[in-house]
């Protein structure tokens, strides 16, 4: 009897453990399909983002090659004219000549540069036949370095002072002059002094430069 006893115990041990293993796989195999099926759709996911990024990217690649086609044929259209936008010859080095996007740059510079202003007013001045008595500024091309390119570009004051002597209807000439420049000129303050055959014209004004416009290519970290 105590043999039958001992047997049978033996027995339900050998089943309880068997069936403590089997929930306990089965539990180590639950908890990893979680975890494995969790770190599937995430990577899924993360690849989902990927491909959407790229697709993104590639579509503004795209339009940005159309654009660079665009403006190509654009600025060739405007370049390659018979008569420029002042009504001289594009291939000419007259005042009004060279092509138009010359005339652009002479007009709105680039790049902050006070020498090549004050020889441009000198010229300008010049065939007025006026005397050029001083042209004065403050020269900030290092103040301004930092300006040569910007992502969202403003045009930036240049500020001058010139006086010049001559008759009076040259000195009305002058300032003709300056209104007919295709450099934008804002008079700030103006002076006549002297008298009837010598006036001395000392006029306060500005002018400007826009930075080139900067492109801003990024890179961007998918998460």
């Amino acid at each position: 009897m105590a043999d039958m006893l001992s047997s049978k115990r033996t027995l339900i041990d050998k089943a309880n453990t068997a069936v403590v293993i089997a929930v306990s796989v089965a539990v180590f195999l639950f908890v990893f399909s979680a975890f494995a099926t969790r770190t599937l759709v995430s990577q899924a996911n993360y690849q989902n983002r990927v491909i959407t990024e790229k697709r993104k990217a590639r579509d503004q690649l795209k339009s940005d090659k159309k654009a660079v086609k665009d403006l190509k044929k654009a600025y060739k259209a405007f370049t390659n004219t018979e008569l420029n936008v002042l009504g001289g010859d594009p291939n000419g080095v007259g005042a009004k000549d060279g092509n138009n996007a010359k005339i652009v740059l002479d007009a709105l510079p680039s790049q902050y540069d006070f020498p090549a202003l004050v020889t441009s007013l000198e010229a300008l001045v010049a065939n007025e036949n006026v005397k050029i008595k001083s042209i004065s500024g403050t020269d900030e091309e290092i103040a301004q370095a930092e300006n040569d390119t910007s992502t969202d570009p403003e045009p930036i004051a240049i500020p001058f002072e010139l006086s010049v002597s001559s008759n009076y209807e040259t000195i009305q000439g002058v300032v003709s002059a300056f209104e007919k420049s295709i450099r934008p000129i804002q008079f700030t303050s103006l002076e006549l002094s002297g008298g009837k055959d010598e006036l001395v014209l000392t006029l306060g004004a500005q002018t400007y430069f826009q930075p080139a416009k900067s492109l801003n290519i990024s890179t961007k970290v998918v998460k």
